[in-house]
């Protein structure tokens, strides 16, 4: 699949115009044709109760970056939609703050499948603390 005619502008305007993701903190720190890099600043809001990241900010932020990178290989007119996704914790996060890779390993007419890591910095060595496989419905944008 081609990119996106204009898919930085596309990515760019997917995490500003999201709500939720403002306000949750999220954004994009770089992206290309079928893949988007995205970050957030870990505040006390972003914890549970014992004080590691909570899993659904992960899921969260794998989500959309994993949905951003659909975004850039889709057709004008189109956009995705999250299908199914499955999200593995593998270890607890404690970090200032959270990176995201999400990078498209199928793209196709009508689903496309991603991958997203999620990591942080602990002690001075990167770790990674979720990956997720997201499936994406590719739907056309009403007229």
């Amino acid at each position: 699949m081609q990119a996106h005619p204009r898919y930085r502008e596309l990515v760019e305007r997917g995490f500003a115009d999201a709500n939720f993701i403002r306000d949750l903190g999220i954004r994009a720190s770089d992206c290309g044709p079928g893949w988007v890099e995205a970050e957030l600043d870990i505040l006390p809001r972003h914890l549970q109760q014992n004080g590691f990241i909570h899993a659904g900010v992960q899921t969260t932020l794998a989500d959309h970056a994993a949905g951003a990178a659909a975004a850039t290989l889709v057709a004008e007119g189109q956009t995705v939609l999250t299908l199914e996704f499955k999200v593995n914790l593998l270890r607890p996060a404690r970090s200032a703050r959270l990176h995201c890779r999400a990078e498209v390993l199928k793209a196709g007419r009508q689903a496309t499948v991603v991958e997203a890591e999620v990591f942080g910095e602990e002690n001075g060595q990167k770790r990674l603390y979720s990956k997720a496989s997201v499936t994406m419905a590719v739907v056309t944008l009403p007229t």
